[in-house]
């Protein structure tokens, strides 16, 4: 029989541990660092939520992120206030969640902390677990958009570019797209959505556009947004705001509830609109959807035919940079 010997060696400024149980699970263990301080409080400071955000926000530049790089900048990487407005929470909220003053974002909130770090998946749901969330699973629809992707999107120049999930909401857009169409976020996060615009069940109005759009393909443009549900519903039969969405267009949108009863399936992925300014008067527009992986991100990207009077006014939308009137 062979004998298993087990040593123990005891190190300067490591304290004593508490004796475990005989059946091998430990009560209440903690391991003594600096007299007062354990082992928990060590991982909080550096490896807690606060750290963990502020070493993300650290690594990534603003370039990165289609912000300017602006002058003398003391930070390494992006400010809190670039991470703030990225994320549309407050500035005063990131300090909380970097200080340790606020340990539980919602689910909403650190979707957009993720999308706004552009973190990989596994690291979106690291941060998930360290807000003590369960992270999504692939069952469900992701409003994660992969740091490849995001990088793209820092690269489309002055063109109007948003990024909407697998149920259209939107998730994302650059700041081109509030110049053009009015700001999104002036709208509640519930409302920022395609399907619910062009199939409204309410009199409310239009959500995504503060003024007056024309597509001049209307009726492909609504078949396919019937269709890339009906195809969400086969890549994520499990998602509830999926569900509930399609129940709602379906009892309160005649339109939608024929086009869904009748199995439509279709291809569209390219329109032309026409956007009533409200300081450059009417633009024309070519809008094409890019589809992104298993994940069905739709990435919308709006731009004006080459040398023509309305690539001047796209240009000139996005130097006046018009808010909302009803916010002004």
């Amino acid at each position: 029989m062979m004998k298993v010997i087990v040593m123990y060696s005891s190190f300067a400024g490591l304290g004593r541990t508490r004796q475990g149980r005989h059946d091998g699970r430990n009560t209440n263990t903690t391991l003594s660092v600096t007299g007062c301080e354990t082992i928990e409080d060590v991982t909080t400071q550096t490896a807690g939520l606060g750290a963990t955000i502020r070493a993300f926000r650290d690594r990534l530049s603003p370039a990165a992120t289609g912000l300017p790089p602006g002058h003398a900048r003391r930070a390494v990487g992006l400010r809190r206030e670039e991470l703030a407005e990225l994320a549309g929470v407050s500035v005063d909220y990131i300090v909380r969640l970097e200080q340790g003053r606020a340990t539980t974002p919602s689910a909403q909130v650190t979707s957009s902390l993720a999308r706004a770090l552009q973190l990989t998946s596994a690291e979106r749901d690291h941060l998930f677990r360290l807000a003590r969330l369960v992270p999504p699973t692939d069952d469900q629809i992701s409003y994660h958009i992969p740091p490849g992707v995001q990088r793209v999107l820092a690269r489309l120049g002055d063109a109007a570019v948003a990024v909407f999930a697998a149920d259209w909401q939107l998730i994302w857009w650059n700041r081109s797209w509030p110049a053009l169409l009015g700001d999104p976020s002036a709208s509640p996060p519930g409302l920022r959505n395609f399907a619910r615009d062009t199939f409204p069940v309410t009199s409310d109005g239009p959500r995504l556009s503060h003024w007056p759009v024309t597509s001049l393909d209307a009726d492909a443009t609504k078949a396919a947004v019937v269709s890339d549900l009906r195809r969400a519903t086969g890549r994520f039969p499990r998602d509830r705001r999926l569900a509930k969405l399609i129940r709602e267009l379906a009892d309160g949108n005649k339109q939608f509830a024929d086009l869904w009863t009748a199995g439509t399936v279709s291809a569209h992925r390219e329109d032309r609109k026409i956007v009533e300014h409200p300081l450059v008067g009417s633009v024309t527009v070519d809008c094409d959807v890019l589809t992104d992986g298993d994940a069905e991100l739709k990435i919308v990207i709006l731009t004006a035919a080459p040398d023509t009077e309305d690539e001047t006014k796209l240009r000139l939308a996005a130097v006046a940079g018009v808010r909302d009137p009803a916010l002004s």
